[in-house]
């Protein structure tokens, strides 16, 4: 474009010049190619362009519009002042007086954008940048961010720095001088210490390489290779823990011994800090090899033993340099879960603990420690019975044990941090009545025990607990003969059968539900049942399911109370199946049976006991049926205090109703015809009025008593157990007796102890609620009327006394069935061959078409067959005066019971 003025069109005419758009404004104005930004000075006239047209005025006077400034933004952010490559003043050659030059357009004429250099021919200006607007204004441009990022970066550095610098290595701990815990009863008075440290420190080269390699297998498979810090850890434990997964470390071997030898158990961020920075200045300070020989050295594995060495002799009885594989192996699981893994005290584990066990062996595989064909080979390694420090002798190994679980199980105070000693706790144990208890078992049997002369008298074991039924106070706790000798818990465990001591939880469901038999009748004390031997259960389509009654008694027709004083299989299996087993269960859990008992599962089956709840949790659902169905969970701790800091916070003891009273309530009448004339007649040496239940595992492997008074409910359990191998073992003929059952030595024990617990206080009667009909008597049609009453023989019992009930039977009760000796009687007819007896006559009355099985006459010795509770055993029954023998013949319900097959 040449430099000279373009000549005007003549048809534009002389209208003056209309505003120009501020946007669009050129680089200092029309004239002014080379002062960017600038207006011409107000007061400047322009002058006319050649053609004659009027230039547009300099000044907003002259123009007669207001004057208009152009934005950064409309302008492009130029600059506002000359520059020597463009000249901008009215001097300026080749532009006299700010005359517009050729380049500045005229009217109706676009405008052209400036560039940063200043305009120039044909060139268009710069694009003005966009305004951000609305939520864009709010979203931080990549500087912003690059900054902040940059920021952050910078804090965290300084911060490390900071705190590396501050944070120094300190002295072991207290754990090297830890205080010892103090327990005390109820009434202040100690009960025990838990003692010093067990621990004995052995260098890394007295410990086997099979028991390092186990150790790191276990814990920290990377240690020789990764730093003292590991984020991809502690990112994968805490979002386990965060996502329900359980919870984990996440921290390396390292930190561990940072926690154990120079910090603490406290799960706070303070110490968790700490435990960073030292982390790593230890590992550049120290060889792994020293942290890893610290690490085992302070390590807790259950059993009082700190350190390796401690735990190779209390668990095989080795010192820590000849642990094999397979029991270097299970220590390394216990560094997991020290108490819980122990497979003696908590059989229940094993399952648990072998997984780990088998996790431990699989990582040192993985590591090339252990070749695939040398782990096929190991076997599970079972540890030894342990043997304790003498500051846990007799029974203050198994209190302190069981104090030491509930608060761990409760999350009132971790194992870890109850290690590290310095509490005070004040236990709900009454020492009169712990004394009772403990005199009282060795009283009825371990003074009777003869080692020497009979084997089996080895394996006798006992556990008892005593619970107040208003509060839930575990009052007393037997837990074996001492604890230096026998290390498990015999109250705590749950690896023994229940047995009958079940069976009164299905007739509570029963009442609970309102449940009815298959015909359509009430389950009431007084409903009958079938109670032949291997009978099928009806209305059950799981599969035949037939139990045996004891000695495989046949009872025909029978009301459920004396069933229940008999302990008739039969009965209780059809009453669950009436009842609906799953609902049988969930009577038992809201009575206090833990829900994860093993082997409690909703079949038939449940009626006859094969859970294997412990003793405590027995006394806990017997407590809720003494308290009329109110369940509060039991609890064995009434105070902590540590010196220099607040109580420890206890959970309360909230009840509920459990079960309705009626329930719980016919229930215990049921229970206290039992006592009065059942299989646990030997309970009444307590002198209280009492309700109770007899049960015997399968084998004869433990015997029970499970009975209350109003104000106190006390479950006792005589077991047996090798004591060397830790077997399960039958108890036929300990204490020189042919048979154990829970009428027997289970219930002297309980009414001694009873007897001495509630010395100084008068009895109570029970206070009763029953559930309509209860005490109303069935009448049924009899086809073959007997004027003989039953006797009280049956299964579980003690000394039975033939011909004592606690109601008035029906006419017909007996169901065609007479016991061989009514009140101590003798047969009045009859020869007996091989224990049956065709017609035999009674003083009783007449037996049609009948046949005596086992009938003893003045008391002595049973013929192939009997019941046997209790007494001097005679070719497979047991009399002692009492019932012996069943006749059996057509009864009042044949034909009227359509499940009786």
């Amino acid at each position: 474009m040449s430099d000279k003025p373009q000549p005007q069109q003549d048809n534009q005419g002389w209208a003056p010049r209309g505003p120009e758009p501020a946007a669009q404004a050129a680089p200092g104005g029309p004239g002014e190619p080379g002062k960017p930004g600038d207006q011409e000075k107000p007061g400047a006239p322009g002058k006319p362009e050649e053609s004659g047209r009027p230039e547009a005025s300099g000044s907003p006077e002259q123009s007669g519009r207001p004057e208009e400034r152009a934005t950064p933004e409309e302008t492009g952010k130029r600059e506002d002042r000359a520059t020597p490559e463009h000249p901008g003043t009215p001097e300026q050659p080749g532009n006299p007086q700010g005359r517009a030059t050729p380049d500045a357009p005229g009217p109706g004429e676009p405008q052209e954008h400036a560039t940063p250099d200043g305009p120039g021919p044909g060139k268009p200006g710069k694009k003005p940048r966009r305004r951000r607007t609305g939520w864009g204004r709010l979203i931080p441009i990549w500087r912003m961010v690059l900054g902040t990022f940059i920021g952050l970066v910078l804090l965290v550095i300084g911060l490390f720095a900071l705190g590396y610098y501050l944070v120094k290595i300190p002295s072991a701990n207290a754990a090297a001088t830890k205080q010892s815990n103090v327990y005390l009863y109820a009434d202040g008075s100690q009960l025990a210490r838990d003692g010093e440290v067990n621990r004995e420190n052995v260098s890394l080269a007295q410990i086997s390489k099979d028991a390092q390699h186990a150790a790191l297998a276990a814990e920290d498979r990377d240690f020789y290779t990764e730093s003292a810090i590991d984020p991809k850890a502690m990112i994968r434990a805490g979002w386990n823990t965060a996502t329900g997964k359980g919870r984990q470390s996440g921290s390396t071997i390292t930190q561990q011994y940072v926690k154990n030898y120079y910090l603490g158990q406290e799960q706070t961020a303070t110490r968790k800090v700490k435990e960073f920075f030292i982390s790593i200045k230890l590992d550049r300070q120290k060889s792994k090899s020293d942290i890893l020989e610290g690490y085992l050295n302070t390590s807790y594995y259950g059993r009082n033993a700190y350190g390796i060495q401690a735990a190779a002799q209390a668990y095989y009885g080795v010192d820590a340099q000849d642990l094999t594989v397979g029991q270097g192996a299970y220590l390394a699981a216990l560094l997991n879960a020290p108490s819980e893994y122990d497979v003696i005290a908590h059989p229940e584990n094993k399952a648990a603990a072998l997984a780990r066990w088998n996790y431990v062996l699989d990582g040192m595989v993985k590591k090339q420690w252990l070749t695939p064909a040398a782990r096929g080979k190991v076997t599970f390694p079972e540890p030894k019975q342990s043997v304790i420090a003498t500051g846990m002798s007799g029974q203050r190994g198994y209190l302190v044990k069981a104090v030491n679980d509930y608060l761990a199980e409760h999350k009132i105070i971790d194992e870890d941090t109850l290690q590290t000693g310095g509490y005070r706790i004040t236990t709900t144990l009454q020492r009169p009545k712990q004394d009772a208890f403990v005199k009282a078992v060795d009283d009825q049997v371990m003074s009777h025990l003869d080692k020497k002369a009979r084997k089996v008298d080895r394996y006798v074991r006992a556990g008892g607990v005593s619970i107040d039924p208003a509060t839930g106070k575990v009052v007393a706790m037997y837990g074996g003969i001492d604890y230096t000798k026998q290390y498990v818990n015999n109250a705590t465990r749950r690896d023994y059968q229940v047995g009958s001591t079940f069976k009164p939880f299905v007739f509570t469901s029963a009442v609970q539900n309102d449940s009815r038999t298959e015909d359509g009748r009430t389950i009431t004390p007084n409903t009958f049942y079938d109670g032949t031997d291997k009978r099928p259960v009806q209305g059950w389509n799981g599969g035949t399911y037939a139990p045996e009654n004891e000695d495989n008694v046949s009872y025909g027709p029978i009301t459920v109370r004396t069933a229940t004083d008999k302990s008739v299989n039969a009965v209780y299996a059809q009453m669950a199946v009436d009842v609906g087993p799953s609902k049988v269960k969930d009577t038992a859990v809201d009575l206090g049976v833990p829900a994860d008992t093993p082997d409690l599962t909703a079949t038939p089956s449940i009626a006859l006991g094969p859970s294997t709840a412990s003793v405590l949790d027995m006394a806990q659902a017997y407590a809720t049926l003494a308290n009329h169905g109110r369940h509060g969970t039991y609890t064995l701790v009434d105070k902590i205090t540590k010196e220099g800091a607040e109580d420890v916070h206890l959970p309360k003891q909230a009840t509920r109703q459990a079960v309705p009273r009626q329930a719980a309530d016919t229930t215990t009448s049921v229970l206290r015809s039992v006592v009065e004339g059942g299989t646990g007649t030997a309970a009444q040496a307590a002198g209280r009025p009492a309700a109770g239940k007899t049960g015997t595992a399968e084998e004869d492997q433990a015997a029970w008593f499970a009975g209350y008074t109003p104000n106190l409910a006390t479950v006792v359990a005589v077991m047996g157990q090798d004591p060397d191998t830790g077997v399960h073992k039958s108890l036929y003929g300990a204490l020189g007796q042919a048979r154990l059952n829970g009428g027997g030595y289970p219930a002297q024990i309980w009414a001694q102890y009873t007897k001495s617990a509630l010395k100084g206080t008068g009895p109570s009667d029970f206070d009763l609620q029953l559930q309509p009909g209860a005490e109303v008597q069935q009448q049924l049609p009899s086809t073959g009327p007997t004027d003989q009453s039953p006797g009280t023989g049956g299964q579980d019992g003690g000394a039975a006394t033939g011909g004592q009930d606690t109601q008035s039977p029906p006419p017909g009760d007996n169901g065609g069935q007479t016991q061989g000796q009514t009140d101590g009687g003798t047969t009045d007819g009859g020869t007996t061959t091989d224990g049956s007896t065709t017609g035999t006559t009674t003083d009783g009355g007449t037996t049609t078409d009948g046949s005596t099985t086992g009938t003893t006459t003045d008391g002595g010795t049973t013929t192939d067959g009997g019941a046997t509770d209790g007494g001097t055993p005679g070719n497979g029954g047991a009399t002692d005066g009492g019932t012996t023998g069943t006749t059996t013949g057509v009864g009042p319900l044949t034909g009227l019971t359509q499940r009786r097959q």
